[in-house]
């Protein structure tokens, strides 16, 4: 049975969090986050074989690369909808737009979860690392599920367990015995970067939602954040650890040396490189 979208409170803790100062984080860094996860949305975006003309939503869209992209590859007669919750992300995207030119762009700022989409007008719906957030996966998917054509097609790029992405544990680790205390353990099907690690669960939720032809696909791609100072830089600002020390500051000191100790072998002459390990996930839309 076909889950049914709802009105529901939506996401106000993520809203929160991506308007204070994550959000403002991720614009500052925008570029060169772009350059690290950019190749894999790419990967996701091909699974969906946008033809000239049509009609896709970016879900969580962020600060507008790959709303972009999108828009290129549908050409100038189709139309890209831009959705997030982060109004400084937002603001870059709009800029990025501009600048490039594209007026076959349009920026959203809205909880896809809960946002009343119009209905049966879209081809495609993408998400590069934009829909792992939801407080109510099912409702949320339900809900992007009403804004596609019959047998519209899915595709996203997600994250699989945190254990298998060493940009996220190896800066964690290092600074662990610095911290005053170690982080609680994460629920793992809370919202967050690695809510959707379990396949099983992402495909009952997708069907639950509305999707068949559903496809999960291990997709393990090395992916750069620059040179070794840059990289530690980012990984202070970003993910786990990141989210520790914007509230401590303090400890920043505490921890770099360690940090640059545990990456050091993560560095070749291009730059620090990661093995990452990520679902590449394609559905349609039931009818």
């Amino acid at each position: 049975m076909t889950a049914q979208p709802t009105s529901g409170a939506g996401n106000p803790d993520q809203v929160e969090y991506w308007n204070a100062s994550a959000g403002d984080t991720w614009a500052a860094l925008s570029d060169r986050l772009d350059r690290m996860v950019g190749p894999l949305g790419e990967v996701a975006m091909d699974a969906l074989a946008l033809v000239g003309g049509e009609h896709v939503v970016d879900i969580g869209c962020g600060c507008g690369q790959t709303t972009l992209e999108l828009a290129r590859r549908i050409g100038e007669w189709g139309e890209v909808l831009g959705v997030d919750v982060s109004v400084p992300m937002l603001a870059i995207a709009r800029s990025r737009a501009a600048l490039a030119g594209l007026s076959n762009v349009r920026f959203l700022e809205s909880d896809a979860q809960v946002h009343a989409f119009e209905p049966r007008v879209a081809d495609a719906v993408f998400s590069r690392f934009g829909v792992m957030f939801f407080s109510d996966p099912l409702a949320a998917f339900a809900n992007i599920r009403t804004t596609l054509t019959p047998d519209g097609r899915l595709a996203f790029v997600c994250w699989r367990a945190m254990s298998e992405n060493p940009m996220m544990t190896a800066p964690m680790a290092a600074a662990l015995p610095f911290l005053p205390e170690p982080p609680a353990p994460p629920d793992p099907f809370a919202p967050g970067p690695f809510a959707f690690a379990d396949r099983n669960r992402l495909s009952g939720i997708l069907a639950s939602a509305g999707f068949h032809d559903i496809e999960v696909t291990p997709n393990d791609q090395p992916i750069t954040t620059g040179d070794l100072e840059q990289t530690i830089d980012l990984s202070m600002r970003i993910g786990p650890l990141g989210a520790i020390l914007r509230e401590r500051p303090d400890l920043q000191a505490r921890v770099v040396d360690a940090i640059r100790e545990a990456l050091a072998p993560f560095q070749i002459a291009a730059g620090v490189f990661f093995d990452s390990a990520t679902w590449i996930v394609s559905a349609r839309k039931e009818a």
